[in-house]
């Protein structure tokens, strides 16, 4: 969102909320929990806020498309709509794309879009031997996989249960070879990876939110569970043990954060480093990947694609977060899905994100201040509640 836009919509909103007492500076230093199980507090209030976004969610109930198709005398490799799940999947699905293109024979091949699957399937392609031109409006931080959550999460909204039985497979191969890649990136300079403990809290009891699906929404399935228990540490009940939390079911389970700010820098400078070229350049609809001088290209568009190649199978998935000031000391994130909101504890910032209902199949990217402000108070009564239990 344009800073000037931020300040108009959301200055008079910030001035009339008073930061809690609770979360004052003179009360932030403790840590909160007993025995080993300390916590740092999260300093949530509105004016810590730096930088609210929306970013729009390319759902397809099939799953990604990664297939090739022929336009006239240019091979396009199609590689988007991976839901919820672009920097998770990236390294797979490039890995999946790369080997279609490499049937072509072209030594030289092009690819569109500079996000997340665009950047990390570029590097894909140099490290199997083939020179990368990317083709794009915008890089970061201004294309719309910057704004996501950041967490490792290979199965959110990645397709319909109805879906699943023809994609695990596929889906299975992408995420150990992402995962595998992801491990290769943790204690790098900059900790563009790494692993933060995610806890899951509910006054009811613990479900699978994205199993289920929100209003409106398909059910999916629980690939993660299914599929690659081995890789994936799985959710710990705490529910009878000491914790901070003022709810009665809790579980924890370690997650992978990309701090974003970091990461994307590291796969920037690793492709131009390795000759890789990015061109502007804007393609409105599919007669324009003609213009390219590549024969083979990848089409890595993400939501883009919908409006390109006029595809209606792609759903919009909306998605609003606020970034807090970094606390480098929060090593810990959570979900409170009853109150609609989760924080991930990246290193860039705290970033807050608002469940919403609607959010699903709605293409609007109207940004609400008040909405994350909302959200950035819930979590400022759940650390309340975890002093009320010191």
């Amino acid at each position: 969102m344009q800073r000037r836009q931020f300040l108009k919509h959301s200055a008079a909103l910030l001035a009339a909320i008073p930061v809690s007492s609770a979360l004052s500076s003179e009360n932030t230093a403790a840590t909160l929990g007993t025995g080993s199980a300390q916590f740092s507090p999260i300093i949530a209030s509105a004016d810590r806020i730096i930088e609210m976004n929306v970013c729009t969610r390319p759902f397809r109930a099939q799953g990604p498309r990664i297939e090739t198709e022929r336009m006239r005398r240019k091979t396009v490799v199609h590689n988007y709509g991976h839901g919820g799940s672009g920097w998770s999947l990236s390294w797979g699905s490039g890995l999946l794309a790369v080997e279609m293109a490499k049937t072509t024979g072209q030594q030289q091949i092009a690819i569109v879009g500079c996000g997340a699957i665009g950047l990390t399937t570029a590097l894909v392609a140099q490290q199997a031997g083939l020179k990368v031109s990317i083709y794009a409006k915008e890089r970061f931080p201004f294309v719309r996989s910057y704004f996501a959550t950041g967490a490792w999460t290979p199965a959110s909204r990645i397709c319909s249960s109805e879906h699943a039985s023809d994609f695990a497979e596929r889906w299975e191969s992408m995420a150990r070879y992402s995962h595998r890649r992801f491990q290769s990136l943790l204690g790098v300079a900059g900790d563009p990876v790494e692993w933060r403990d995610m806890y899951n809290l509910s006054n009811a009891s613990i479900t699978s939110n994205e199993m289920r699906g929100g209003r409106g929404e398909p059910r999916y399935p629980d690939f993660e569970k299914e599929l690659i228990k081995d890789i994936t540490p799985q959710a710990v009940e705490l529910s009878n043990q000491p914790h901070p939390f003022p709810v009665r079911y809790v579980t924890r389970a370690p997650s992978l954060i990309f701090n974003i700010a970091a990461y994307s820098r590291l796969l920037m400078d690793e492709f131009l480093a390795a000759g890789g070229i990015i061109e502007n350049f804007e393609l409105k609809d599919r007669s324009d990947f003609s213009a390219l001088d590549e024969r083979t290209i990848i089409n890595c568009t993400g939501y883009g694609a919908r409006e390109l190649l006029a595809d209606d199978t792609i759903v919009p998935v909306r998605g609003q977060t606020a970034k807090l000031i970094p606390q480098p000391e929060v090593h810990y994130g959570f979900h409170y899905a009853e109150r609609g909101i989760s924080v991930y504890p990246r290193r860039d910032g705290l970033l807050v994100q608002a469940g919403a209902g609607g959010d699903f199949d709605n293409a609007r990217e109207n940004l609400n201040p008040e909405e994350s402000i909302r959200a950035v108070e819930r979590v400022a009564a759940v650390v309340e509640g975890m002093r009320s239990k010191v």
